[in-house]
């Protein structure tokens, strides 16, 4: 076949280091500007972008020129550092090392767009932690509890 055509999108969901709230609302939107840019600059698009001081959450067209594993290494690595170099959290910042990655049909990108842009309404009645379990249980993904969603320390 001379061409490749697909439609994957994805939503990935990951979380600070030990679920700390520390992505503030004065500069959240400049990091979802620079996490965008790193996703397009791989080759992907972005279609929502949206999250609480604990968590992000990213629906995306993917792709199929690059891993998922790789272009999230990418992000969180290159995110961290920019949030680092502008020393806007006190301390080192860093993401939870894992994310949560779920595929969707065209036919359900509306319903996926308005959960994520309406996250903060949302997180008024549901927890990271329990929003998380619904997602994995959802998609019918083995998980082990142990390793879902570090504590806040």
């Amino acid at each position: 076949m001379a061409n490749t055509y697909t439609q994957i999108h994805i939503q990935v969901v990951f979380a600070v280091q030990n679920r700390q709230s520390i992505i503030k609302n004065e500069w959240k939107v400049e990091l979802y500007k620079y996490m965008t840019g790193i996703i397009q600059n791989n080759g992907h698009k972005v279609l929502q972008i949206n999250g609480m001081p604990d968590h992000i959450h990213i629906l995306f067209g993917m792709r199929p020129t690059q891993s998922l594993s790789d272009l999230m290494k990418d992000l969180k690595q290159h995110s961290s550092k920019w949030i680092n170099n502008r020393s806007l959290v006190s301390g080192r910042f860093s993401w939870q090392s894992g994310y949560g990655a779920f595929s969707y049909s065209k036919s359900d990108l509306g319903r996926v767009l308005n959960y994520i842009k309406n996250q903060e309404q949302h997180h008024k009645s549901v927890d990271l932690h329990e929003e998380y379990l619904q997602l994995l249980k959802e998609f019918n993904v083995e998980f082990d509890e142990r390793f879902i969603l570090k504590p806040i320390l």
